[in-house]
């Protein structure tokens, strides 16, 4: 059995490498899920590198809800995200769901979610130069066919929510699934000759809202930190939001580029967007990156019986 090189992306592209990570909060951790008094839609697309053929590109929708059963409150949630890259296309979907309590003046929740991951290889658009000193035409470790396959997917997390800050620890893709490939469209599962797996991930996220006294302007920090236990990856955001409407703000992506982001809200609409500059050698090939989320929210009444309301700090 011979397993695919490179057929998931590096560990910080398992999934798309959002610079507004603090907009969908439950992609990353489901215990983010019901932390409003809210339905919360939101959308996202990346586009990564551009200038650079088959780099990056990601979607991704997410959708969460409190729901009180007597005096507990529950979040529920689903995900739904696919990334691109190369000749290889995965896609993930899952539901969650968290259960709260009422801790120090805030919430402590514990998610867990369950779903589906599928994987994608396009063999049959595999090119190899005449002169290519490693791979010949005949070469029969590649695969020549579109090959596809499935897997079970698991993720659980912890986090807790106050007035002016929030944290959050959580695993994505606990059981590492392991995907066998076979020919797309072929019914056949007696033999398998290629696989791929989908890398454990581990998240620590942060997130502070601090009121600037006798101004209208509010300071959002926040922090998210990555690793698949071989690699590491960090980023840093500074925000800056005035009078609930529009916010601006810049990033720095440890290593990797350096962004700049700008949103609007009104009523119950959000609308993002993001650039990226990168710092790497990829900067001689690529402009850069661009990103959009866009979402909206809707407002659940608890006819007065939730006395401990605490709004996320990170969806607003």
């Amino acid at each position: 059995m011979l397993t695919i090189a490179g057929a998931n992306p590096a560990a910080a592209q398992s999934e798309p490498q959002l610079t507004q990570y603090w907009a969908i909060p439950a992609y990353y951790n489901p215990a983010a899920t019901g932390a409003t008094d809210y339905v919360n839609i939101r959308a996202g697309a990346k586009l990564q590198w551009l200038g650079i053929e088959n780099a990056p590109k990601g979607f991704l929708a997410s959708a969460d809800s409190p729901l009180k059963i007597g005096s507990k409150k529950i979040g529920l949630g689903v995900n739904f995200s696919q990334m691109e890259l190369g000749l290889f296309s995965n896609l993930q979907a899952n539901i969650q769901a968290s259960y709260k309590l009422n801790l120090f003046k805030g919430v402590l929740s514990i998610g867990l979610a369950g779903g589906y991951y599928n994987s994608k290889f396009k063999g049959s658009e595999i090119y190899i130069p005449d002169n290519d000193d490693y791979h010949q035409g005949s070469d029969t470790s590649l695969p020549t066919q579109d090959l596809t396959g499935n897997a079970f997917d698991f993720s659980a997390g912890i986090s807790y929510t106050h007035k002016y800050f929030s944290v959050g620890i959580s695993g994505l893709h606990l059981l590492q699934p392991t995907v066998k490939l076979k020919i797309e469209g072929s019914e056949s599962s007696d033999s398998h000759e290629y696989e791929t797996s989908l890398p454990r991930m581990a998240y620590l996220t942060a997130d502070g809202n601090i009121p600037l006294k006798n101004t209208l302007f509010e300071l959002q920090p926040s922090l998210l930190v990555r690793t698949d236990f071989a690699s590491f990856g960090a980023e840093i955001t500074a925000r800056a939001r005035y009078n609930k409407f529009i916010s601006f703000g810049v990033g720095y992506r440890w290593k990797e580029a350096l962004s700049a982001m700008i949103g609007a809200e009104y009523k119950n609409f959000f609308l993002g967007y993001a650039y990226d500059f990168p710092l790497s050698a990829i900067n001689r090939a690529s402009s850069g990156s661009h990103e959009i989320i866009a979402g909206y929210r809707l407002k659940l009444d608890f006819s007065g019986k939730n006395r401990n309301k605490h709004r996320s700090i990170r969806i607003m």
